[in-house]
């Protein structure tokens, strides 16, 4: 016995009434992520809406409460421009005295119009980490120029206006301090410069070497090696500083008594071996001694002592 044969499949209609189903359940799916998301308008301080120019900022306050229940975890609006005019800040939070958390978001004028212009906050929905979402609406603000572009020329409303003069200040009492500040330093250069005189004086009539190096400097440069004057006074100097008569055997007896002249030891000897050739040989060597350097180099070395 043959038992019928089993169609299996669908027929055109039944795949219609599949599609059919399979779209409900995923419009119904929607329906219930939409439901999910709970949009609730924002309560807001606005900022004032009029009276801004380039520069000022508008700041607006968003309550974060979705009826009596708080709002956490709302991620905050990016910042930057958000238009010709403004530019979004960072956002911070704060809490009022009844212990409400606050969102505040601050808009700069970043631009400035010609004439005063109408401008927007920009609509905003914050979301937080629940699904709630905060309505923020536009809110609208005028900006005006910072000058107007074109002057009245009128009165005393001109383009530009003069220079004006700084009040002259009173300058008697300066000039009198300036006159008394000049006249003390005016008297101490002149103290200072008779006392150097008077020193220089008194040493050229003390110091041995310095009344030397006076007389001879009224010698030229080769009469004073030539003249028997000059090498008088350079002994009558050595001696009156060792405090005895000084030969070339005695020199160690001026450096006890003057050893501010050691460096010169060697300038010395060879001055006596000079002045003895000159006065006991009978045939002096032509060779020219500085005199006159040598007399000057022993009044700096005194000198260099004395202070």
């Amino acid at each position: 016995m043959r038992l019928p044969a089993l169609r299996v499949g669908f027929t055109r209609d039944g795949l219609r009434r599949h599609a059919l189903i399979a779209s409900l359940l995923v419009a119904a799916a929607h329906a219930a992520g939409s439901d999910a998301a709970t949009v609730v308008p924002a309560v807001v301080q606005q900022p004032r809406a009029f009276g801004y120019v380039l520069g000022d900022v508008l700041t607006q306050r968003v309550l974060l409460q979705a009826g009596d229940n708080d709002v956490s975890g709302i991620t905050p609006p990016s910042v930057g421009r958000t238009g010709v005019w403004l530019e979004r800040r960072p956002a911070s939070f704060e809490t009022d005295a009844r212990g409400r958390r606050w969102m505040v978001i601050g808009y700069q004028v970043v631009n400035a119009p010609q004439t005063l212009t109408k401008i927007a906050l920009p609509a905003l929905t914050l979301t937080s980490a629940a699904g709630v979402q905060l309505q923020v609406p536009e809110w609208p603000a005028s900006v005006g120029p910072l000058t107007p572009p074109n002057a009245f020329a009128a009165g005393d409303l001109q383009p530009l206006r003069p220079d004006r003069e700084a009040a002259a200040l009173a300058t008697a009492g300066l000039r009198r301090q300036i006159a008394w500040a000049l006249g003390l330093l005016i008297a101490t250069l002149l103290v200072w410069a008779a006392w150097w005189r008077w020193r220089n004086w008194r040493e050229s009539v003390r110091l041995p070497f310095a009344r030397a190096w006076r007389q001879m400097q009224r010698l030229q440069g080769e009469q004073a090696a030539a003249s028997t004057d000059a090498w008088f006074w350079m002994h009558q100097a050595l001696n009156e500083t060792a405090g005895q008569v000084v030969h070339s055997g005695s020199l160690s007896s001026l450096f006890t008594r003057a050893p501010h002249l050691q460096p010169l030891r060697v300038q010395l000897e060879r001055f006596y071996q000079a002045s003895s050739e000159r006065f006991f040989e009978p045939a002096p060597s032509a060779t020219e001694f500085p005199l006159k350097a040598l007399c000057r180099a022993l009044y700096r070395a005194e000198r260099g002592r004395q202070r």
